[in-house]
């Protein structure tokens, strides 16, 4: 088991973190494709449309999203010097829930270092970031076809509070999205912005 530690994202990190989350999204396909065999449904697409939102959206500028924003960060795994997992925290969109969570954004670890703990050391270190922030949860969401995240989320006290077609052509193509929250203890009140 190779040794890792979990650091904040630099801007010499940009392009590993990139394909770290492009490739960890397309591994999915594999699973997307089983799925589309088995309904004669293509969701494959989405997985893909996807990919490409996220890498012109927010991971465009990591920096501006997430280091300089209130209450968002974003963190890397590093192993023999490398990039090996990533995950970002910001406040979520959800109005019902703004101002009470945060929403743990764009896990990924290299398939490599799966199953070194490096998942739960960065899903640890979104809840400790949101305790200490004085937020009452975590909240994140996750497809149908990661189920491998799903049992990790799972494991580490989050539950299934919802699920929801990502668009129109996903509720066509019956390919949903599972919403979670992770309940953080000792919070009675919002906490102060």
């Amino acid at each position: 088991m190779a040794s890792y530690r979990i650091r904040q994202y630099r801007d010499q990190d940009y392009d590993a973190v990139r394909t770290l989350f492009a490739r960890g999204i397309l591994e999915h396909a594999p699973a997307g494709y089983r799925y589309v065999l088995r309904s004669a449904r293509a969701k494959l697409e989405l997985l893909v449309l996807f990919v490409v939102q996220a890498l012109s959206t927010d991971l465009h500028d990591i920096p501006a999203s997430y280091l300089r924003a209130p209450d968002s960060c974003f963190w890397v795994a590093e192993a023999e010097g490398a990039v090996v997992g990533m995950v970002a925290v910001a406040p979520t969109q959800d109005l019902a829930e703004r101002g009470m969570a945060l929403e743990l954004k764009r896990m990924s670890v290299s398939k490599d270092y799966r199953g070194q703990g490096i998942s739960k050391a960065l899903c640890g270190e979104v809840l400790r970031f949101a305790r200490a922030r004085g937020y009452r949860a975590v909240v994140l969401s996750t497809s149908m076809v990661q189920v491998a995240a799903q049992r990790l989320y799972e494991g580490q006290g989050f539950r299934k509070v919802g699920t929801f077609s990502p668009s129109l052509l996903g509720s066509l193509l019956c390919f949903q999205v599972f919403h979670y929250r992770c309940d953080l203890p000792g919070r009675t009140t919002a906490p102060p912005h």
